[in-house]
């Protein structure tokens, strides 16, 4: 099963002041805050990484696998019922993420 646009629509719209964005991968969708992976929504479900920070904000929130095989996140389903708590932890684990990696130029194609 995979996550249907209505519930991306939903939890940007929560989210609608916030520079939240998402791309689509393998059905399922990963979302960005700032350019950084703060969550996925799989299965029409929030999961939001486990970051300490995220952790400390969010401690009483079920976790959860996002996918089968996957760690468990922590199931953002309450948070979004309060927009500012739920930004606070995205905030959180956009923090404790590690800089991003320069990209490398891409080489010309020959022709």
């Amino acid at each position: 099963m995979s996550t249907s646009p209505a519930s991306i629509e939903h939890i940007l719209d929560t989210l609608s002041d916030q520079p939240v964005t998402f791309k689509k991968m393998f059905g399922e969708y990963a979302l960005y805050l700032n350019g950084i992976v703060v969550a996925f929504v799989c299965d029409d479900t929030l999961f939001i990484k486990p970051t300490p920070s995220a952790l400390a904000i969010l401690p009483e929130a079920p976790r959860g696998p996002a996918y089968p095989g996957s760690k468990d996140y922590i199931i953002g389903a309450e948070a979004l019922d309060d927009p500012d708590l739920c930004i606070r932890a995205l905030r959180a684990v956009a923090s404790d993420a590690p800089a991003p990696k320069p990209k490398k130029p891409k080489s010309p194609k020959p022709l």
